[in-house]
């Protein structure tokens, strides 16, 4: 769903983009709640497989397709405020080096595709969570499905207020809702399947598993003992380094961006089908930087797909990793960090 230039007007660019602005600004405040110098390098991978993924468009109705927001896996993995960020390094290198959503729509995107899906997908993750008793894919696979809808219905509403084009809200509302579902269906499998298995080799790095699991009882010869509850789910020192799983990580990122790529739908998005559909698609502009080697993903400049993938992987794992770092905390005694 990433927002061309020319389907917003000025005044509601700019308003988006202010709001985008001070998201980001209390994210990066709280982000040094979230992050510390064990953890800050997931912001990186998180940012840059969530940019891989997004080049996987999956089929979802008869010629037309989705791919995954983000938003809510983001807010599992890493935390709210510091998936805000994460998203926000996506879009940022998505609009300016692949030309893939405006420039002047860029705080539109952040809005929609940043702060509606981190706020919704952790919501309602939370909420679910509480109600399962800690059962955190199944909270993750409902909060992914939801955030979707959420920010197809956020952008209609957009629109109607400050679109470049008529349109008959209830529609398009319909048409966003009714795609964006399916879509979301994806992104809920995507979500669920991937926290799923970080939670299996690493539970210890997954932000939203922190305090649900369950007390830790010891049995032994002398009856059985509790662990103190106030210290399940904290983050704890392990004895595998971070580093085996963070090149695993970046292994499987670069596989998706580098070859799966290659096979991922040509069909147009959620939103291009119903911008065609409901007669406002001729309002997108084209891109400043529409002509640049790399602009949608290569295709302009005639670099493979899988190749511009790897280096759209490079520039947010750097980029994501370096504002990841920025943002942690500085309480952390790095005695307990095994790197």
């Amino acid at each position: 769903m990433h927002v061309p230039d020319g389907f917003f007007n000025a005044v509601t660019s700019v308003s988006a983009g202010v709001v985008a602005a001070a998201g980001v600004a209390v994210c990066l405040r709280g982000a040094r709640r979230e992050l510390d110098d064990r953890t800050a390098p997931m912001a990186g991978l998180v940012a840059a497989f969530i940019f891989a993924v997004q080049m996987l468009n999956f089929p979802v109705a008869a010629g037309t397709s989705g791919h995954l927001m983000g938003g809510a896996l983001a807010a599992i993995l890493v935390g709210p405020y510091t998936g805000v960020l994460c998203m926000a390094v996506v879009l940022l290198v998505q609009g300016v080096f692949f030309a893939d959503g405006g420039l002047t729509a860029l705080g539109v995107n952040v809005t929609i595709m940043g702060l509606v899906t981190v706020l919704v997908g952790w919501g309602v993750f939370r909420l679910v969570a509480g109600l399962t008793r800690g059962k955190v894919v199944v909270a993750a696979f409902l909060g992914a499905l939801v955030s979707v809808p959420a920010a197809a219905l956020v952008f209609t509403l957009l629109f109607a207020i400050g679109g470049t084009a008529p349109i008959e809200v209830g529609a398009v509302a319909a048409a966003m809702g009714g795609v964006h579902v399916l879509i979301g269906v994806g992104e809920a499998v995507i979500t669920a399947l991937t926290v799923g298995a970080v939670l299996a080799v690493r539970p210890d790095l997954v932000y939203g598993a922190r305090g649900l699991a369950k007390p830790l009882v010891l049995r032994g010869a002398e009856g059985e003992t509790t662990v103190d509850e106030s210290t399940v789910g904290e983050p704890q020192p392990v004895a595998a380094g971070l580093k085996p799983f963070l090149l695993g990580g970046v292994g499987v990122t670069l596989v998706l961006a580098g070859v799966v790529s290659f096979v991922a739908s040509g069909d147009p998005d959620g939103l291009e089908a119903v911008a065609e559909n409901k007669g406002f698609g001729d309002q997108a502009a084209d891109h400043l930087f529409g002509t640049w080697a790399l602009a949608d993903y290569g295709d302009v400049g005639g670099i493979p797909v899988g190749v511009a993938g790897i280096i759209g992987v490079g520039l947010v794992l750097l980029i994501a990793g370096a504002v990841g770092y920025a943002a942690r905390g500085r309480g952390k005694s790095s005695d307990q960090i095994k790197v």
